[in-house]
């Protein structure tokens, strides 16, 4: 994984300069303004290297490299020192506290480069020749729960999946297993006893063959101090008990930074079109609106300006899809994209039930609402019109037909 590098100095103009060096290498940057944000950051991420600005307001670099020092996980992440005084006794008391390097401001970009590189292995992008892993590829997830019905849902909920889901029951056996194999993906529960998913999350950081391999926590839902304290250890992905086997799925997706786009879109060379699942949590919604605004840039990049919103695989229509309808609907208008609904008779019926969705109409198929946006083209002398949408009431099963525009 991209090693990631925390960047702490209170000027913006510092941090552009920073970024701005930095951004012809792979790795992941993240900015904070002053030791507080810092720490926030730090917990969150846990980076593989700090570059941290002595003077700063609210909490200076000197206060937050004392608390790093101080914290169990943090305390052995790798800082870089950034000051405005080069005197002997500034950075002999820096140097007391425990920094990798230092640099005296103003500083040379090269120089700065330089020694990062000695303390994390920084290529540039050139070299490093990325391919998202997608939902279908192939990964292996490790499971450490001494629960044999949790473990059992778990690999039932994903066994539809290309993942190979594998379980342990302790943490000992886990470090044995991530030694043998390549591991993508380590979900701990927070139950094992003697805070054994703790000192677990500690060794796999202290590793290097796990370092970057992304944790899971499996939590009880009402057990918010145990969460908590998990979050102060380092843990940044939550799967609450009892499992949403959806949620799970989407979050290991997440955690593995699989792009999972292949699954709900596909462009074709008019229109691009959004497939609905029939479960839609909150988690999925957010996941597929952001996917949606980089599918809707790229089709406009590509002269596309049509969208269908397809949902033949939904059986009951709920909360969920109409928030992701809606989203994608403002999605579109705001890039002025035309876009239809496609639907079965029961899904027209359930929309009919909600006040904001009475009035949506929809195709019967992809095709069919495709042809509908041929209506706002100046017609060939040889082209069929498009065809009218059948009235509901004139159906078995009543499917409606419905598109719209920006306006």
């Amino acid at each position: 994984m991209r090693p990631k590098i925390l960047l702490v100095d209170d000027s913006a103009i510092v941090r552009s300069i920073l970024v701005n060096t930095l951004k012809i290498y792979d790795c992941e940057i993240f900015e904070a303004a002053n030791g507080v944000e810092g720490l926030a950051f730090a917990t969150k991420e846990c980076p593989d290297l700090i570059v941290l600005d002595v003077t700063m307001p609210i909490m200076d670099g000197i206060e937050m490299l004392c608390k790093l020092k101080a914290h169990a996980v943090l305390k052995s992440v790798p800082v870089l020192m950034l000051t405005a005084e080069g005197g002997r006794e500034n950075i002999i008391k820096i140097a007391k506290i425990g920094v990798r390097d230092y640099m005296v401001k103003p500083f040379k970009e090269d120089v700065l480069v330089q020694k990062i590189g000695r303390i994390i292995d920084l290529k540039s992008i050139s070299e490093v020749q990325i391919k998202p892993k997608s939902i279908f590829d192939p990964a292996v997830i490790l499971i450490v729960d001494d629960k044999p019905l949790i473990v059992s849902q778990i690999q039932n909920g994903l066994k539809h999946t290309p993942w190979q889901v594998q379980s342990v029951a302790n943490a000992e056996a886990a470090l044995d297993f991530c030694k043998q194999e390549e591991v993508d993906l380590v979900m701990i529960s927070l139950s094992l006893s003697d805070e054994g998913a703790f000192t677990l999350f500690r060794q796999l950081r202290s590793s290097h063959k796990t370092k970057y391999t992304p944790i899971m926590a499996l939590v009880v839902k009402t057990d918010a101090a145990i969460q908590q304290q998990a979050q102060q250890v380092g843990f940044t992905f939550f799967v609450t008990k009892p499992i949403d086997l959806v949620d799970l799925e989407v979050k290991a997706a997440k955690a593995m930074r699989l792009d999972t786009s292949q699954r709900y879109f596909r462009t074709e060379p008019d229109l691009i079109v959004l497939q609905l699942p029939d479960n839609c949590p909150t988690t999925l919604i957010t996941e597929i609106s952001d996917q949606l605004k980089i599918q809707v840039t790229n089709a406009v990049n590509a002269g596309i300006n049509q969208a269908v919103f397809d949902l033949l695989l939904v059986r009951n229509l709920d909360v969920g899809h109409i928030k992701l309808v809606i989203n994608s609907m403002q999605i579109c208008r705001d890039l002025g994209f035309e876009f239809a609904l496609v639907g079965t008779g029961k899904v027209v019926k359930d929309s009919q039930g909600y006040e904001d969705t009475s009035t949506w109409q929809y195709f019967p198929s992809v095709a069919e609402a495709r042809g509908s946006f041929k209506k706002n083209m100046p017609p060939a002398a040889t082209e069929e019109p498009a065809a009218e949408p059948m009235p509901a009431e004139a159906l078995a099963e009543p499917v409606g037909a419905w598109r719209t525009s920006a306006g």
